[in-house]
């Protein structure tokens, strides 16, 4: 709460005033009249002494700083206007144009181009590191081992504590572990690399996609290319621009995630209460995606849906013998592996 004293003098006086903006506060030295003078300046209105300025109200000499729906509104703004999203946009529009497709299937090619080729190889590159992760896990146990006895000699030899002998365990051990990362280049924030290019594609897309509705795109004329949008549906949802009023893309959305999140969970024997609380956590967040798709445009469902069936057969792909030869990886326990992942789905949920 800022609080302005005035000063009851007869004679024109100089006073300071402040301009709030986003990044300073700027303060400079105005020549401002008397209670008895009071007028508008620049928009801020003085009334019995108080003053409102840039929807900051002042009451009994105090003023409040309104927090309203301007910095979500400005944070959408400037996201929906980075270069990722016009990148997006332009390459939908373009890709149309070039094609001749109708919306609807320029929609679900230009999704299953940017999943085979972006994603599918960061998936594929995914399961390289993991499983190389995974095979130092022996080698790691056998070195855990050694350290306890190396650090428990030292500790009697030179009377360390319990707990200088944990800190020096521990230092040791990450010091260890780091290594064996860097010799097989495999370090586990390497597999993560899929979520921070896959996250930060479907949000680009979502919002080239809304914002080519909105007719907010510059590649061509607004009002032509809304009018292809609300043509260039099919079967139940001919107009792309409207939501689906069936629930039918919501539905298969939510269907399709929850197939993905359990086909996960059941590589998962015995799952740590971490794995569950985070399975779970996506469960609902599946769930909770049907609604919301629900009330989108088509357009936006229909490359939600097509994105997750891209995904779930890239899944399905990722699992053949035949990529695991080509990639090198340790042999699987199974030679069928969609027969046994077809039968723990069934066991665990038709039995």
């Amino acid at each position: 709460m800022l609080k302005f004293a005035v000063l009851r003098r007869p004679a024109r006086r100089t006073a300071y005033t402040c301009s709030v903006g986003l990044s300073a506060v700027r303060c400079h030295m105005v020549p401002v009249r008397t209670l008895s003078e009071a007028r508008t300046l620049s928009g801020v209105r003085t009334l019995s002494g108080t003053r409102t300025l840039l929807g900051v109200q002042t009451l009994s000499g105090t003023r409040t700083l309104s927090s309203g729906g301007a910095g979500a509104a400005g944070w959408y703004s400037s996201l929906s206007d980075s270069p990722p999203v016009h990148l997006c946009e332009q390459c939908l529009v373009s890709l149309q144009q070039v094609s001749g497709l109708p919306w609807w299937l320029n929609i679900v090619m230009s999704t299953l181009a940017v999943r085979t080729l972006i994603t599918l190889p960061l998936a594929a590159y995914q399961m390289v590191i993991v499983a190389k992760v995974e095979a130092l896990q022996a080698e790691i146990s056998e070195l855990v081992k050694r350290l306890q006895l190396e650090v428990s000699v030292r500790a009697r030899e030179r009377g360390w504590l319990l707990f200088f002998s944990r800190f020096q365990f521990q230092k040791n051990l990450r010091r260890i572990i780091s290594q064996l990362y860097i010799r097989d280049n495999c370090h586990p924030f390497k597999a993560s690399l899929l979520v921070w290019v896959q996250l930060p594609l479907w949000i680009s897309l979502s919002l080239a996609l809304r914002k080519l509705i909105q007719g907010k795109q510059q590649p061509v004329s607004s009002a032509g290319l809304q009018s292809e949008l609300a043509t260039g549906g099919a079967l139940w949802f001919p107009d792309l621009t409207l939501p689906d009023s069936t629930w039918i893309l919501p539905i298969c959305l939510g269907l399709t995630n929850l197939l993905i999140v359990e086909m996960f969970s059941l590589q998962r024997v015995n799952p740590s209460r971490f794995q569950r609380i985070v399975t779970n956590s996506i469960r609902m967040l599946t769930v909770l995606m049907v609604p919301i798709a629900a009330t989108v445009p088509s357009s936006m469902a229909l490359y939600w849906v097509t994105s997750s069936l891209v995904g779930f057969g890239h899944n399905l792909l990722l699992r053949s013998l035949l990529l695991h030869r080509l990639l090198r990886l340790p042999a699987q326990r199974s030679d069928s592996p969609y027969r046994d992942l077809l039968a723990a789905f069934f066991t665990k949920y038709c039995k």
